[in-house]
C-alpha cells in the first residue's frame, strides 16, 4: 500500500491525520443539506481541508503504518520520509492523487493547494446514503368554485306540491321510527337488568356441599443446609461487596452474601454447597478457570 492510502484508511476513524514534515488532512462534520438551484439533496459528510502548518509528527501515521506492515516505528517513519519526497518531486511539475482523498497541485506562491474529491464521504455514520436528484415541483394552480345557490322563495315555489309534502312525511316517519327504536331499546334493558337479578339471587343462594372430603396432607420441607462457601472476596465497604454480588450473579454464578468475618469484611461467594466434597470439586474449577484467590469457608 502506498502512503495515500494509509492516510485514506485513517480518515474513516480519526478527525485529523498529519503527515509528518508535509502537512495536515482535517476533516469538519457537516449535516445534510439541500441544493434548492439544482433540487439535490447531500447526505451528512466530512469536510476535508489541508492545512500545511501541520507538520509535527503526532505518530498516529507512523504506528498505523508499522502494525500494518509489520515493521518497526523507524521504519515507518522512513517510508514516510521517502513517499513525500516523492510528492515534492512531483509536485514541481504535476498534481499528486491521495488516494481517494483528493489532489495536490503548487500555486503561483508555490503554496500546496488541497482539492478534495468531492464523490468521497469518510463519515462512516452516512455509509450507504448518496446524493439524490428531484425534479421540480410545479405549483397547482388556483381554481375558484363557485358556491351552490342558497334556497330563496323563489325556489320553493319552482319545487312541486307533492314533492316537498312527500319530504315532510319523510322525515316524520323517520322521527317516528327512531322514537319507537329508543322505546324498544329501553324495554330490552328492563328485561337484560331482571334477568341479571335473578340469576345474582340464585347465586348467591347456592350451596355447595362435598360429602366425602379429600384428607389433609402436611408436608414438612426442609431446607437444605449449604455451610461450605467459596468466597470470592472480602469487602470493607458494603456497596463494594454488592457490587462484586451483582457481578457474578451477572455472569452466572448463585453467588451470595455469607456475612463478615473476623476483620468486619463482608465476604462475597461465589456459590454454597451442601457438602465438603461438592464444594472443594468446584473450588478447584474456579481457580483453574476464574481466580487463584478463591477459597473456601465452611460455617
Amino acid at each position: 500500500m502506498t502512503l495515500a492510502n494509509y492516510i485514506n484508511d485513517l480518515l474513516y476513524r480519526y478527525d485529523c491525520v498529519i503527515v509528518p514534515n508535509f502537512g495536515g488532512f482535517v476533516t469538519n462534520k457537516i449535516g445534510a443539506r439541500v441544493n434548492t438551484t439544482t433540487h439535490t439533496f447531500y447526505p451528512p459528510k466530512k469536510q476535508l481541508t489541508f492545512n500545511a502548518y501541520l507538520q509535527h509528527n503526532d505518530g498516529l501515521l507512523a504506528n498505523y503504518i508499522a502494525s500494518s506492515k509489520n515493521i518497526s516505528f523507524e521504519e515507518a517513519i522512513i517510508f514516510i520520509t521517502e513517499e513525500v519526497a516523492q510528492w515534492n518531486e512531483k509536485l514541481a511539475t504535476t498534481t499528486v492523487a491521495v488516494a481517494s482523498v483528493g489532489s495536490l497541485s503548487l500555486n503561483e506562491a508555490k503554496q500546496v493547494v488541497f482539492e478534495p474529491n468531492p464523490s468521497s464521504n469518510f463519515l462512516t455514520e452516512s455509509f450507504g446514503l448518496a446524493e439524490v436528484s428531484t425534479p421540480s415541483v410545479e405549483r397547482v394552480k388556483e381554481v375558484t368554485v363557485k358556491s351552490l345557490p342558497t334556497t330563496t322563495e323563489e325556489n320553493k315555489k319552482t319545487i312541486p306540491l307533492y314533492v316537498r309534502r312527500a319530504a315532510v312525511a319523510a322525515v316524520f316517519v323517520g322521527i317516528a321510527y327512531v322514537g319507537w327504536n329508543g322505546v324498544q331499546s329501553q324495554e330490552q334493558q328492563k328485561v337484560l337488568a331482571n334477568q341479571e337479578k335473578a340469576v345474582e339471587k340464585k347465586i348467591q343462594s347456592a350451596t355447595f356441599v362435598i360429602d366425602n372430603p379429600l384428607p389433609t396432607i402436611n408436608l414438612n420441607v426442609s431446607k437444605e443446609d449449604r455451610s461450605f462457601h467459596i468466597i470470592a472476596g472480602a469487602f470493607q465497604e458494603a456497596h463494594n461487596a454488592e457490587n462484586k454480588l451483582a457481578d457474578l450473579q451477572d455472569k452466572g454464578y448463585d453467588a451470595s452474601i455469607v456475612g463478615k468475618n473476623g476483620l468486619g469484611l463482608t465476604q462475597v461467594a461465589f456459590a454454597s454447597y451442601a457438602t465438603r466434597a461438592e464444594a472443594r470439586k468446584a473450588l478447584e474449577i474456579i481457580k483453574e478457570s476464574v481466580s487463584e484467590d478463591a477459597w473456601l469457608l465452611a460455617k
